[in-house]
């Protein structure tokens, strides 16, 4: 076990477990969704139905998961004391749930109202969780590649909660905003600044952790983070209005960035202590694969100009990106983080000197193999969906198969926490008169 962890500082079990039990639910909406629109949603980029589509993975999926992880890692790994965090869940949960909502169906029906709504709900909700985990980021006294990568991505998610805000008041109303360069940026803050820097700086400790991995190299850890933020600096410069032509080279700078860590990660698994492989290592290296295939198409882009005029590449890179990248990879560490916090919380409701049960208990890995499987199946129907576009409804089904299946692990591993606790509490000797 890592020798820094805090665990008088962890939060109760259902702060972190509402956002994990929540997100498979717009995984399933999301695949869903695919299924009615079929082809139209495959077709363009900015058609109501693929942004749609993009925000129940991104703001639905995503947001909840990451939302979760950062609640516990935080005071636990990170050493920040997390104001009131039952409090901060307890109205931060429902609100982006609410607001997923909202932006998915103004999406759908175009309505004014519900752009406008859904943006004033994001950004106060994403703005209170910001204020109070990027507090307890700058007062805790841990220093790190973690800590710095996790600071910019709080940094990130407030860029791109701010630039989701001013889209969707921009959607709503008459605004002659250049609504194209915002979602660009809006996106590559969203991919880079928030989930590839959390990614980054969670994987530096859990991964070396949980996968009995070597340590990152420092050289990569230490630069990765700043690097990444520069990119995106110069990225933003085209919302002045001009987008000059080095500028198609920063993306794929970024996106070489994304790989080099990938690279950089799978090299690290192969020389892992321990050789078997479980669910959480092969979705975790699945996600790298993806985010080297991101490089790989921009690569193919530059030497063959027809496929990046092709109107389903943005499609193809959002699979990639999305399900690929980042659905994967929270697939993985679910897997390992739901059955610690189990382990964790049960260990200390049963005192010193008894053990609690084995993680391995707590979700079957027969269900985790068959789940992980699924999924990406799911990938490779949803990357195949660029090409040939009339099996999207498949696509969406199997993607929304996959998220039940995950859902049901973790309402299996839940139970377990449940159905522990209860009986630890039945067997403690009743307090004296």
């Amino acid at each position: 076990m890592h020798p820094n962890l805090s665990f008088e500082q962890a939060p109760p079990v259902s702060v972190p477990y509402r956002f994990f039990l929540t997100a498979p639910l717009f995984g399933v909406a999301a695949g869903l969704l695919l299924v009615w629109l079929g082809e139209s949603a495959v077709a363009s980029r900015w058609s109501g139905g693929a942004l749609a589509l993009t925000h129940l993975l991104a703001v639905g999926f995503m947001l909840q998961a990451m939302t979760g992880a950062v609640m516990q890692f935080v005071p636990v790994a990170a050493g920040g004391n997390v104001w009131r965090p039952g409090l901060v869940a307890n109205l931060i949960h429902p609100a982006l749930a609410i607001g997923a909502g909202m932006l998915v169906a103004a999406f759908l029906v175009h309505e004014s109202v519900l752009f406008r709504l859904a943006g004033a709900i994001l950004l106060t909700t994403v703005g209170f969780l910001v204020v109070v985990v990027g507090a307890a980021l700058l007062r805790t006294p841990a220093r790190g590649a973690t800590i710095l990568s996790m600071r910019i991505a709080v940094f990130g998610l407030a860029v791109t909660a701010l630039l989701g805000a001013t889209l969707a008041e921009g959607l709503a109303g008459d605004a002659s905003w250049p609504l194209v360069e915002l979602a660009n940026v809006h996106a590559g803050w969203g991919l880079g600044g928030w989930a590839l820097m959390l990614l980054a700086g969670v994987s530096y400790y859990v991964v070396p952790m949980f996968q009995l991995t070597p340590a990152y190299p420092a050289v990569l850890s230490r630069w990765l983070a700043p690097i990444l933020l520069v990119t995106l600096l110069l990225w933003s410069v085209q919302l002045g209005g001009q987008s000059p032509a080095w500028q198609q080279w920063v993306w794929r700078a970024g996106l070489a960035v994304g790989a080099g860590f990938a690279g950089v990660t799978l090299w690290l698994q192969q020389r892992r202590r321990r050789r078997v492989s479980d669910p959480t290592l092969l979705f975790f290296r699945g996600a790298m694969v993806c985010m080297i295939g991101l490089l790989l198409s921009a690569v193919v882009m530059t030497l063959v100009p027809s496929v990046a005029e092709h109107p389903r590449l943005p499609y193809w890179l959002g699979v990639l990106a999305l399900p690929g990248v980042f659905v994967s990879a929270i697939n993985g560490m679910l897997y390992k983080i739901v059955p610690f916090l189990n382990w964790l919380h049960l260990q200390r409701l049963m005192g010193i000197g008894m053990l609690p049960p084995n993680m391995k208990e707590m979700i079957a890995e027969r269900a985790m193999v068959a789940q992980m499987r699924v999924h990406f199946a799911a990938v490779i129907f949803l990357l195949a969906g660029a090409i040939m576009p009339e099996i999207a409804r498949v696509a969406g089904l199997v993607f929304a198969i996959s998220c039940a299946m995950l859902g049901r692990n973790l309402i299996q591993a839940a139970r377990f926490f449940r159905n522990f606790r209860d009986r630890i509490r039945a067997a403690a000797p009743n307090p004296a008169p």
